[in-house]
């Protein structure tokens, strides 16, 4: 009888373990994932930047339709899991969205209980970019024709200045969570990535 209670003991420690490590799996997923999903939107950010005087391309960062480089996401999401003793067993990704799949470096270890010595968990998470920008390209400015200038009747004294040149005009149309954004072009600063796109997990761990 005592070996029996002895028993049902190490059990229900085998259980406690196992439901801790399938926590420590979740979190190390949950992290993974949103490291992945960070990473791709400071490459957006960063991108943009690299174009912050052509606002004609401003639209393919706003919506996040610029290609990001994935594997240096999921090197983001490796570095993560590991930090958390687990390891990243798969990370897809495809547009806004990354899905990862980690297993834990550790086992239940009771030997004891059978199939739990080198059981091992595992957990998935998804994690999602979401834009919270809108644009509006600003319509091209005609530039005015060039106007006839009457023929001097008398020979110059001295040579004309030259005409100042326009200074830059600001671009407008950019719209971030209802708050009207300008950008100096000779002095181009972009919002934080948090400010530019709002990541966050999907489904049970939000």
């Amino acid at each position: 009888m005592i070996a029996g209670l002895l028993f049902l003991a190490f059990v229900y420690f085998a259980v406690g373990k196992a439901a801790v490590l399938r926590s420590g799996a979740q979190t190390a997923a949950d992290a993974a994932a949103l490291g992945a999903a960070q990473e791709a939107r400071d490459q957006l950010r960063e991108g943009w930047i690299e174009v912050i005087g052509d606002p004609a391309q401003w639209p393919l960062f706003v919506s996040g339709a610029f290609a990001v480089d994935s594997d240096l996401a999921c090197e983001r999401a490796a570095d993560l899991a590991a930090s958390n003793e687990a390891k990243v067993e798969d990370c897809t990704a495809t547009t806004l969205r990354f899905d990862v799949r980690v297993l834990t470096n550790g086992a239940v270890g009771d030997s004891i209980v059978p199939d739990t010595e080198t059981q091992k968990a595992t957990a998935t998470a998804t994690a999602v970019i979401e834009p919270r920008c809108s644009f509006e390209v600003p319509t091209p400015t005609e530039e005015p024709g060039p106007t006839e200038e009457p023929e001097p009747t008398e020979e110059p004294t001295s040579t004309p200045s030259a005409e100042p040149e326009p200074e830059p005009e600001l671009i407008v149309g950019l719209t971030c969570d209802d708050e009207a954004i300008t950008i100096d072009p000779e002095n181009p600063l972009l919002p934080d990535a948090g400010d530019l796109f709002r990541v966050r997990l999907t489904g049970d761990h939000e």
